[in-house]
């Protein structure tokens, strides 16, 4: 009997070391794809840090210069009024010219302070709004959408394989997600533009619905257009759907690694003119 109860208490210990193990396994495993991921959205986080530092300190050089102008100018032509006024010789008329000038150069400081505000508001909504896409967009390959900011713009290239069948602009069902999930972060900024743009290789295309690659890539960018319209609500009034064929390449067209590259819906987020020209406005 005791034998028997020593085999007991030794098979429980080799049963119970068995599932520990198993579940220290899978929690390592899990531990492991967490790490990477975090390591991956630390990464992105960097690189868009990066890019609107460095965007930020061009901006300032170039306001900085500018105060640096208005500051001598503003100096100069104060000394200049003091002196003429001194010496009596200031028509009233060249008196009330010289005080517009400075008053001119009141407005271009505040203009100024007004652009190195919007700027400011700018790069902090580019960096939500990237940060934003590549969450909502992390289950789809890095080939088949790329998200980037250039000059104060952000893109969303979408390769043609996955919204496209050869030659054909009607969007596969299968893409139906990918637009979802990218209208779904355009519809949380509503005060935003966008424009759709169609983009071919330099492959020629005739059939009987398609005439050219002009014809193609703007009935793509169109196609992109309606169903973010009509299927996920995204006003009409903010977009802009227009077909560049085959003269805007990423790369060459003479392989066909460069033809696949070349053949993309191009999704760009801007920011409405309006407002821009409002504030150019202040600047007269």
């Amino acid at each position: 009997m005791l034998k028997n109860s020593f085999l007991f208490v030794l098979c429980s210990i080799i049963l119970f070391s068995c599932v520990s193990s198993k579940k220290f396994k899978a929690s390592e495993s899990k531990f492991e794809a967490l790490n990477k991921e975090f390591a991956r959205a630390q990464s992105d986080l960097k690189n868009c840090e990066d890019f609107t530092a460095r965007q930020k300190a061009n901006m300032q050089t170039e306001l900085d210069a500018l105060k640096r102008e208005n500051s001598f100018i503003k100096e100069n032509n104060t000394n200049v009024l003091g002196q003429l006024k001194d010496l009596s010789v200031l028509s009233a008329t060249q008196a009330e010219s010289v005080k517009k000038s400075l008053d001119n150069l009141g407005s271009k400081d505040a203009y100024i302070q007004d652009l190195q505000s919007a700027m400011s508001r700018k790069d902090s909504l580019n960096m939500s709004l990237v940060m934003n896409l590549k969450s909502a967009l992390s289950d789809v390959n890095d080939k088949d959408v790329n998200i980037q900011v250039e000059k104060g713009v952000v893109f969303i290239s979408i390769s043609d394989k996955l919204l496209f069948e050869s030659g054909s602009s009607q969007v596969n069902k299968g893409a139906l997600t990918v637009l979802g999930k990218v209208a779904q972060v355009l519809n949380a900024n509503p005060q935003l533009d966008i424009l759709v743009e169609g983009h071919t290789d330099s492959v020629p295309i005739k059939s009987a619905c398609v005439v050219d690659n002009w014809d193609l890539s703007a009935k793509r960018a169109t196609s992109v257009t309606r169903i973010l319209q009509n299927n996920y609500s995204i006003d009409p009034v903010r977009m802009t759907a227009g077909g560049k064929s085959q003269y805007t390449p990423l790369v060459s067209n003479d392989t066909p690694e460069g033809r696949a590259a070349n053949r993309r819906t191009r999704i760009v987020i801007l920011p409405q003119l309006d407002q821009f020209f409002k504030l150019l406005e202040k600047k007269g």
